[in-house]
């Protein structure tokens, strides 16, 4: 009796074992539904890449479900509209796995699209990876279980960089300049709200909104900032936005503080190294000098691709699938769902946490500072001798906000 126990209990054992790595070996695609065509097509082709160079098992990144990761990069050239059509396309051809970033626009439409694609295909849902839509509606009033944002939200950025800037007294007036759509708009919004509640005494002197991918020359906004009075510049440009604003004020010579969320992103660096040593910070979940696996990342990345790895929420994104397919022991999207949910792992930052309640990323963020190169700080952004080297550092539960997601889950 007492052998049949142990045979029993040692077979069990087996089978756990086994379930355990059911999916080992298992290929899981994943449509990256982007703009690689239009204004900011340097951005998106950058994480295109970056996906794709995580997703590598040469690369090191952990992939405790033992599963291959494949990136296929399809172009929704920038529009919520083609982002639609390509994510139909992607569903037709078999994929149950997307991942977005570049336009709260286009996150919105995909979200809402995934959300009434999975009700109207039981057995065929779909789960959705956000790793820069930065829109807090999307785990807020329009959340949406089958979407789980990587990144920190422009409300969670803007507690955490409103908290720092009201500690320097030499901000008094304040100039925004911003992308007409909902993350530019919401920059300002959360900004002003922040700068109320911590320094009422700043004064808001220009709050322009600029059309996304249009401007082409960024002077006569400059000229704007330089009439105003301003002595800070707040922005939440990214891509080509951010790149010809920079040129245009390095062309007009006019050097203020600027606080950024987007500078470190491709072309950016390379134009802010043209005006020198500004005094430029950013607001991000990382900066440009890391140690250990993810320095050794950002290297081996730049030296493969002449080009600068920074959305490492890719590496979050890639490391909370894997753990929540060995947690199912199953790659089926349903099961993978609920196993990220409220999942905790150790990401690029150290203790993150994809929150249950609305599917947002808990994690640390950093403000760092535009320099040159030195001992401590030794990565050069775009090889142009200068760095984001970190200044301050705001703990998870500091950078957290509330959400008011009621989370409708299947069944």
């Amino acid at each position: 009796m007492k052998f049949v126990m142990n045979l029993v209990a040692a077979t069990a054992a087996l089978l756990c074992a086994g379930g355990a790595l059911a999916q080992k070996g298992e290929t899981v695609k994943i449509a990256m539904i982007e703009g690689l065509s239009g204004p900011m097509a340097n951005v998106g082709q950058n994480q295109l890449k970056n996906w794709q160079f995580l997703a590598d098992p040469a690369n090191g990144v952990r992939n405790p479900a033992g599963v291959k990761f494949e990136i296929v990069g399809m172009d929704s050239k920038g529009s919520p509209q083609e982002a639609l059509n390509t994510f139909k396309a992607a569903v037709d051809q078999g994929f149950r796995y997307i991942a977005q970033g570049n336009g709260s626009g286009a996150a919105l439409a995909l979200s809402d699209a995934v959300a009434k694609h999975n009700e109207r295909n039981p057995g065929k849902e779909v789960v959705y990876l956000n790793y820069s839509a930065v829109d807090p509606a999307l785990t807020n009033e329009k959340c949406n279980y089958w979407h789980f944002r990587l990144d920190a939200d422009t409300s969670q950025k803007m507690e955490a960089l409103t908290s720092f800037m009201k500690d320097k007294p030499e901000v008094k007036k304040v100039y925004l300049l911003n992308q007409n759509y909902s993350h530019g708009q919401q920059v300002s919004k959360y900004f002003k709200e922040g700068m109320a509640r911590k320094r009422p005494d700043a004064q808001m002197v220009g709050d322009d909104l600029v059309p996304m991918g249009q401007v082409k020359d960024f002077s006569p906004y400059v000229a704007k900032i330089k009439a105003s009075g301003a002595d800070t510049i707040v922005t939440g440009n990214w891509g080509q936005d951010l790149t010809l604003f920079v040129k245009a004020l390095n062309d007009s010579g006019l050097k203020l503080p600027m606080y950024t969320y987007y500078a470190g992103v491709s072309g950016t660096p390379t134009a802010l190294a043209a005006g020198g040593e500004g005094e430029v910070y950013q607001i991000a979940y990382n900066h440009s000098n890391y140690m250990g696996v993810m320095g050794k990342l950002t290297n081996d990345f730049q030296k493969k691709f002449g080009d600068d790895f920074y959305t490492f929420s890719i590496y979050n994104g890639l490391v909370l699938l894997s753990e929540g397919m060995a947690k199912a022991k199953s790659t089926d999207p349903v099961k993978v769902a609920a196993a990220m949910e409220g999942l905790k792992f150790q990401g690029f930052n150290g203790d993150s946490e994809m929150r249950k309640s609305d599917h947002q990323m808990q994690q640390g963020l950093y403000i760092s500072k535009w320099q040159k190169v030195d001992k401590k700080n030794p990565y050069s952004a775009e090889k142009t001798g200068y760095t984001f080297a970190p200044v301050k550092y705001i703990e998870a539960y500091v950078a957290s906000t509330p959400t008011s997601c009621q989370m409708k889950r299947p069944g």
